[in-house]
């Protein structure tokens, strides 16, 4: 097995409204980002304070989406492999991104708040210390240069 992975996906813009770029404000910022092999593609757009359209995902949202679901991935691997036995588990979570006067942006810091249910034999203080590992693992939180917090509430099914 190689160590070195490669992942592909195509951004399609659909916002040309007859006129392309030839002003700021004469286009939308609507796009499918798609990749091979997958179902329909995701509908983004840009953040509406930057003209976005609001019904649609955008990048900002998908980078905080990518480090819960790899938190999440690396989490339930842990889990199955610890015999804990996971029920449920939903992650709202949360990031800051500020502008420079420039107009440049970078994330200050996500947040991520999973509340796991697990099963009444499983070990709940072990559940809970898997998210410090599950956070140590996550290719996408080693890979960003802010910080990424996670607070976890477990609770076993009674």
């Amino acid at each position: 097995m190689t160590n070195e992975h490669h992942y592909s996906t195509t951004v399609r813009w659909t916002g040309n409204l007859g006129a392309g770029t030839s002003a700021y404000n004469a286009y939308s910022r609507n796009h499918e980002v798609s990749a091979p092999n997958k179902a329909a593609g995701i509908e983004g757009s840009s953040d509406p304070h930057f003209r976005g359209d609001k019904t649609r995902y955008n990048p900002e949202e998908l980078l905080v989406a990518a480090l819960s679901q790899c938190h999440l991935l690396a989490y339930l691997h842990l889990c199955a492999t610890n015999k804990i036995v996971v029920e449920t588990y939903e992650d709202n979570a949360s990031g800051t991104m500020i502008l420079a006067k420039d107009g440049s942006g970078r994330f200050t810091e996500v947040t991520l708040n999973p509340v796991v249910t697990i099963s009444s034999e499983s070990d709940e203080a072990l559940a809970q210390e898997l998210h410090h590992e599950a956070h140590r693992l996550c290719f996408i939180a080693n890979s960003v240069n802010f910080s990424v917090t996670h607070i976890p509430r477990v609770a076993r099914r009674r």
